[in-house]
């Protein structure tokens, strides 16, 4: 079972140097992945604003750039994205941004995507909100030609590339590999039809699962594509919401945890995430502490599944 570990951004209050230890910790403890999540912008609580998920001033770390510094300080660790909210960014500069960490990485660069949940940042971003679900369908393919074509040529209904070439290409080319996250049917539908992989997030039981991958698996079918070939990937447990004071223990019980990890396994999933900012908030106040944390979790886990 593969092991990732969405990395904690909240390290960089230790300076840049607490940042490289705290990569290379993971790496050498033996997890297979690091995963960055991603927001640029955090929306405070206004009139006729849904209430956000999390505070606005929930220190982020730039996905692309970050993973480009743990790139340069690591050797053999997969790299990814969990998630990159894809249709508020250009996905032609996506693709050639992942492109470049493929290639200074040696091959190592996974690219997980998402539709986000925040109109505000879309907005601050200047792209709409209400047809992000089209535009992320349209980017999927956008950033595959871009790695995958030496001439590339596009004209879609969102995003134009007339005549142009992307070099160099990745080290994995056309097969580098695209997550897609989300559980609503319009995200498992285009985990099927787009995708390599379902990066989940919200797992309740096991009868959802059973039942969000058969929605992967047709939606593959439906599309020609090998339903057996896509990979599945569960986060243990997200970071707590505002208020949610008793998930703040939850990666404290390292026996809780393990037992978890052993379900999404039973499940059907190959790979699981542990969110190390949630480790944070659970008590290791330190990037020591969270190495620790992570370094225990890793043998409980490893003999749990």
């Amino acid at each position: 079972m593969q092991l990732t570990v969405e990395f904690p951004s909240v390290s960089y209050r230790e300076g840049p140097e607490a940042m490289i230890r705290m990569a290379q910790a993971i790496e050498t403890i033996g997890y297979d992945r690091i995963d960055i999540f991603d927001h640029v912008v955090m929306g405070y609580n206004i009139d006729g604003r849904e209430p956000v998920r999390y505070p606005a001033k929930m220190p982020i770390m730039e996905a692309l750039v970050t993973l480009g510094m743990i790139a340069g300080v690591t050797k053999t660790i997969g790299l990814g994205t969990e998630v990159l909210v894809l249709p508020q960014r250009d996905p032609t500069l996506v693709a050639k941004q992942v492109s470049t960490l493929d290639t200074i990485s040696g091959g190592r660069m996974r690219l997980g995507v998402g539709i986000g949940w925040q109109p505000a940042e879309y907005e601050a971003l200047g792209f709409r909100y209400t047809n992000r679900g089209k535009r992320m369908d349209e980017a999927i393919e956008v950033v595959r030609a871009c790695l995958r074509d030496e001439r590339i040529e596009h004209f879609g209904e969102h995003y134009t590339l007339n005549a142009v070439a992307m070099e160099p290409k990745p080290p994995q080319g056309a097969n580098l590999p695209i997550w897609v996250g989300g559980n609503t049917p319009p995200a498992l539908r285009r985990v099927g039809r787009l995708g390599d992989g379902w990066l989940a997030s919200q797992v309740t039981d096991a009868d959802m699962a059973a039942d969000a991958m058969d929605q992967v698996h047709e939606a593959a079918v439906q599309a020609g594509r090998d339903a057996d070939a896509i990979g599945f990937q569960a986060m243990i447990a997200p970071p707590p919401r505002v208020g949610d004071d008793a998930a703040k223990g939850f990666y404290a019980d390292h026996a809780r945890v393990a037992d978890r990890a052993a379900a999404l396994k039973d499940m059907g999933f190959d790979a699981i995430s542990l969110n190390a900012t949630a480790i944070f908030q659970s008590g290791a106040r330190s990037v020591e502490a969270i190495a620790d944390a992570l370094e225990e979790l890793h043998a409980t886990i490893r003999e749990a599944t």
